[in-house]
């Protein structure tokens, strides 16, 4: 079982930046992947960013806005969101992958305002 809490939601102007915190319960160095996944109300979830065997991976939305990172000796995952718009408002997730089970935080809010 690996638990996972995300920090760094909150609210900001369109223009502004956050940084997202992923902290696993387990060492990050030993999972397939790495994501961040978002959910806007009355949309599915999708897959916002990835790092999976020494690559990144972005969805077009996000493309040169949004940076995947991870610090191994934290166990800590990390999305620095750049120039926000109001659709990158949504519940932020993030997930690792291993053993071929996804494992879930539990949602951090964004809010981008105009």
């Amino acid at each position: 079982q690996v638990h996972l809490v995300e920090s760094g939601g909150g609210s900001v102007q369109a223009g502004g930046s956050l940084r997202l915190s992923c902290t696993a319960s387990a060492s990050i160095g030993n999972f397939d992947a790495l994501d961040w996944y978002r959910q806007a109300p009355g949309k599915q979830r999708e897959l916002v960013a990835s790092i999976f065997s020494g690559s990144t991976g972005y969805a077009d939305a996000v493309k040169g806005r949004f940076t995947i990172s991870r610090d191994n000796a934290k166990n800590t995952v990390y999305l620095q969101m750049n120039s926000l718009k109001q659709e990158d408002t949504a519940v932020y997730y993030c997930a690792v992958l291993t053993m071929n089970t996804h494992y879930w935080g539990q949602g951090t809010q964004v809010t981008v305002s105009s």
